[in-house]
C-alpha cells in the first residue's frame, strides 16, 4: 500500500485531537454534539408471530433521557470513577445507560446476556461495581449477589426518567479519562479487565470510516452483541462517535430474521461475525441482496464463505482483525482512498493511526508510533500487562499473541493464534473459565478445554475429565457437566462433547499439552 495521503493524516489528527483533549466530554462527543433530529438507532423488535416492529430513537431523545436517568443514578449515590455493570441485549436503554454514566464521570462495564451468574459477578467484583442495570430476562441472575443493587428496564426505569429533572452539566473526565471497563478472558487466571478510555473513540471512529466505510446515508447493521467488543466498540460507540444510524435487532440470531432485517430495512452496509455468514450461507432463501459493503471479523472467512456471499449479498464479505485490547487495528479496508484487492488468506494493512509488524513471529503494534493505540495496560494485573508490550515504559512492541506473517507490500496474513484461547461465533473463549466450572464437580479431579475445528462456529469447545477413582462417565455425567458450564459460567461456552480419560497429557513441569489433546 502507498504512503498515507495528506488528508488522511489530517483526518486522524483531527480526531485525535477531538477525543484526545484534556477537557473531553463523553456525552458531548457522543450525542450532545449531534442534530438532535437525527436517528441514532432504530430498535427492531419481534413478536411471537415473527412479526418486526421498529422503533427510531434521536440523538435529542437520548440525550433528554441520559440527562434524566444520569439525575436518577446521582440520587442513587453514582458518581465519578464508580463502575455500574449493565447486563442487557440490544436495546435502547442500554445505550441510554450507557450515556447516562458517561454524563456522570462514571464507569460502564458490559456484562454478556448468556453469561451465568459467577460470571457476572466475578466482573462486577473487579470493578468493584454495586449496581446493576439489567432488563427482566436477566434480573435471576444478579438478583442473588450481595451487595449489589439493580435497576430494571421497563416501568422502573422509564419511571426513572420521567421523575428525575435533566442534568444541567455533564462531567468531562478528559480523552485520558475511563469510559468503559471491558472484561477479556485469557488463558490462564481470570478474566482481565481493560480500561477503555475516553480517547479510544477517535480509533473507533476511524475504523467506522477507514474499515468499514459508513457513509452517511448508509443503512448500516453491526449485528455483534455489544456484550463484546465488536459490537460495543462498532456497532454503540463508534456510531455515536461518528453520527452514524445502527440497527439494535432485540432479539436472538436467526437467518428468518436477519433476511426480514436486511429486506425490510434496506441494510446495505452490514457487518457480523463469520458465524452469521455461515448460517447464512446455508440457508438457499439468502440470494438476491445487493449490499454496498459487508465485513466480518473475529476469525478469517473460509473460501467457500467469500464464493458465496458475491452471488447471494451481491458484495464480498471482507476480513478484518483486532483484539479488545485496541480494537480493529488491520483491515481489508473499504473506503475508496485505501481500498485494495483483496488477497485470499490476508487480513490487509495497517490502519491509519496504526504502525504494525511482525515480533518475533508475532503481529505487534509500534506503540510509539501509532496514535491510535489507546490501550496501556490491565486493570491491576502489572504482569499481564508487562507480557504484552517490549521496551521500556510500554514504548516498544504490543504483541498481540496471533502469529503472522507480513508481505513487501506491507499486507498482513494470520497464520495462527495464541493455541490455548478458542474462538467460536466470533468470541474469544479462555479454557481457564471453563475448566474452573468443571473442577468443581465432585467427579472431576483433573480437566482440560480445547477447541475443535467446527464448519459453522469456527470452533466449539471439546473438554476432557479424568474422573474420581470409581466414577464412570456416562451420558448422563456429560449432560450434568455442560449444564454445570451453563450454569456456572455461560450459555453458549459449555463443551458440545466431554470425554472422560484416564489421564491427561502434561510436560514435566505439570503444564497441560493442550496441542496433543487437539491432535487426539
Amino acid at each position: 500500500m502507498s504512503e498515507l495521503s495528506d488528508d488522511i493524516t489530517t483526518q486522524v489528527d483531527e480526531w485525535l485531537e477531538l477525543y484526545g483533549a484534556p477537557d473531553a466530554s463523553a456525552a458531548h462527543l457522543l450525542v450532545d454534539r449531534h442534530d438532535p433530529s437525527q436517528v441514532a438507532f432504530t430498535q427492531i423488535d419481534v413478536d411471537p408471530q415473527g412479526t418486526l416492529h421498529t422503533e427510531n430513537l434521536t440523538y435529542g431523545q437520548l440525550a433528554e433521557q441520559s440527562r434524566c436517568l444520569a439525575t436518577a443514578l446521582a440520587a442513587r449515590g453514582v458518581t465519578r470513577g464508580d463502575a455500574v455493570g449493565v447486563l442487557m441485549g440490544k436495546r435502547a436503554e442500554l445505550v441510554v445507560s450507557l450515556l447516562a454514566l458517561a454524563r456522570l464521570g462514571a464507569v460502564y462495564i458490559p456484562l454478556f446476556t448468556a453469561f451465568a451468574t459467577p460470571a457476572i459477578e466475578l466482573r462486577l467484583r473487579g470493578g468493584d461495581a454495586t449496581l446493576v442495570i439489567t432488563e427482566p430476562g436477566q434480573l435471576d441472575k444478579v438478583a442473588g449477589i450481595d451487595g449489589v443493587a439493580t435497576i430494571v428496564a421497563g416501568p422502573e426505569f422509564d419511571d426513572l426518567i420521567a421523575g428525575s429533572e435533566p442534568l444541567q452539566e455533564s462531567v468531562a473526565v478528559g480523552g485520558d479519562g475511563p469510559l468503559v471497563l471491558l472484561f477479556t478472558s485469557g488463558t490462564t487466571g481470570n478474566p482481565k479487565g481493560v480500561p477503555v478510555p475516553v480517547r479510544a473513540l477517535a480509533s473507533f471512529h476511524a475504523y467506522l470510516h477507514y474499515g468499514l466505510d459508513v457513509a452517511a446515508d448508509d443503512v448500516f447493521w453491526n449485528a455483534a452483541d455489544p456484550g463484546w467488543a465488536y459490537g460495543l466498540y462498532y456497532g454503540v460507540l463508534g456510531p455515536l462517535a461518528a453520527g452514524r444510524r445502527n440497527l439494535l435487532l432485540h432479539a436472538g440470531f436467526s437467518p428468518e430474521t436477519t433476511i426480514e432485517v436486511l429486506n425490510r430495512l434496506g441494510v446495505n452496509n452490514f457487518a457480523a461475525a463469520p458465524t452469521v455468514y455461515r448460517s447464512l450461507s446455508n440457508d438457499p432463501r439468502v440470494t438476491g441482496f445487493a449490499l454496498r459493503r459487508a465485513s466480518s471479523a473475529g476469525e478469517p472467512l473460509t473460501p467457500d464463505v467469500v464464493e458465496w456471499a458475491l452471488g447471494a449479498l451481491g458484495c464480498e464479505v471482507r476480513d478484518h482483525y483486532g483484539q479488545t485490547e485496541h480494537g480493529m487495528f488491520i483491515n481489508n479496508h473499504w473506503n475508496e482512498a485505501l481500498r485494495e484487492p483483496v488477497v485470499p488468506g490476508s487480513m490487509g494493512f495497517a490502519m491509519p493511526g496504526f504502525a504494525c509488524g511482525i515480533e518475533n513471529g508475532e503481529i505487534a503494534i509500534d506503540t510509539a508510533h501509532s496514535p491510535l493505540m489507546w490501550f496501556t495496560g490491565y486493570l491491576d494485573a502489572p504482569d499481564k500487562t508487562a507480557a504484552r508490550f517490549t521496551g521500556p515504559d510500554r514504548t516498544g512492541w504490543y504483541l498481540t499473541a496471533d502469529a503472522g506473517r507480513m508481505e513487501d507490500d506491507g499486507r498482513f496474513f494470520f497464520t495462527a493464534r495464541d493455541d490455548d484461547v478458542i474462538i467460536m461465533a466470533g468470541y474469544r473463549i479462555g479454557p481457564f473459565d471453563v475448566e474452573s466450572v468443571l473442577i468443581t464437580h465432585p467427579s472431576v479431579i483433573d480437566v482440560a478445554v480445547v477447541g475443535r475445528p467446527d464448519r459453522l462456529r469456527g470452533e466449539v469447545l471439546e473438554a476432557f475429565c479424568v474422573l474420581a477413582d470409581g466414577v464412570v462417565g456416562t451420558d448422563e455425567l456429560e449432560a450434568e457437566l455442560q449444564q454445570l458450564v451453563k450454569e456456572g459460567f455461560a450459555a453458549h461456552a459449555y463443551p458440545r462433547t466431554v470425554h472422560f480419560v484416564d489421564e491427561l497429557p502434561k510436560t514435566p513441569s505439570g503444564k497441560i499439552q493442550r496441542f496433543k489433546l487437539r491432535q487426539s
